[in-house]
């Protein structure tokens, strides 16, 4: 599953990721990655991958990073800035994109494939 998350600087990407792991039980401090370019979560046997491609200049950047393989397991890959990776990022299961709205804050969540269909149908039933 990829889930990438959009937004301006402060938006509350990383917000939104860290109340979703902690909704999954993750105990831990959860970091943004934006030095370490990624953060790995474990919830029972269930890999989850915290990226941030903040700090990328170019796509090059992520290529050279050599991620590219985490996008290829089963894995959930948790994505945020993934335009800083350019169209070497595979097509995500589910885009959410924040904005800023008033006070608070607008969220629009797309699905590109079933998968995705299936993740925010459960979202919305929740």
């Amino acid at each position: 599953m990829r889930i990438y998350l959009q937004g301006e600087l402060g938006s509350g990407k990383s917000t939104l990721i860290r109340g979703l792991l902690r909704a999954l039980g993750v105990q831990d401090r959860v970091k943004s990655p934006t030095y370490t370019l990624v953060e790995l979560y474990v919830v029972s046997r269930l890999n989850l991958y915290h990226f941030d491609f903040y700090r990328f200049l170019n796509a090059n950047e992520f290529a050279d990073a050599g991620l590219a393989d985490y996008f290829q397991g089963d894995g959930v890959c948790l994505v945020e800035w993934p335009e800083r990776a350019g169209d070497l990022l595979p097509e995500p299961d589910l885009e959410i994109t924040l904005r800023y709205s008033g006070e608070g804050r607008q969220i629009h969540a797309r699905a590109h494939t079933v998968p995705g269909e299936q993740c925010l149908a459960r979202c919305r039933e929740g």
